[in-house]
């Protein structure tokens, strides 16, 4: 807002730049206030995170994958030797193993220096195939270390 002041020396109109504060300090003061108010009822969100459990009992057909540092594939037939298979091999040799029952579960283990975007391959062929249960191995007492 520009002021005008006439003077009466006669020299004109002289404009005055100044900008009233209070406004706009009684509406930070208002929010301020509001902001105040409302913080405590707002709720905050809650993430169910999954957890590591141990089960009672291993079952008793269990079909494992094993994913190389070298990216190359292993399926372990209970505690048979593991014999190397292509990715593209994978879903029909696993669905051999189960021997028809698509809720046999299957474990894959990979260590820790394959790449992420590996073991999610895996995870994908076996799940596209129709494996029911696919799970992740993980090292028991690794956690912190």
């Amino acid at each position: 807002m520009a002021a005008t002041i006439q003077r009466s020396g006669g020299r004109g109109r002289r404009t005055m730049n100044e900008i009233n504060m209070v406004p706009f300090i009684d509406v930070m003061l208002v929010l301020l206030i509001i902001f105040m108010v409302s913080a405590p009822l707002i709720t905050t969100g809650v993430v169910d995170l999954p957890s590591v459990g141990k089960s009672k009992q291993q079952p008793d057909h269990v079909i494992q994958v094993i994913v190389g540092t070298d990216e190359k594939l292993k399926i372990k037939v209970d505690q048979l030797e593991p014999e190397s298979i292509p990715v593209n091999r994978l879903a029909e040799r696993v669905k051999k193993a189960q021997g028809g029952d698509a809720t046999s579960p299957v474990v894959i283990s990979a260590d820790k220096n394959v790449k992420y975007e590996a073991v999610v391959q895996v995870m994908d062929t076996l799940q596209r195939a129709g494996v029911q249960r696919v799970g992740l191995a993980v090292k028991s007492g690794a956690a912190g270390k």
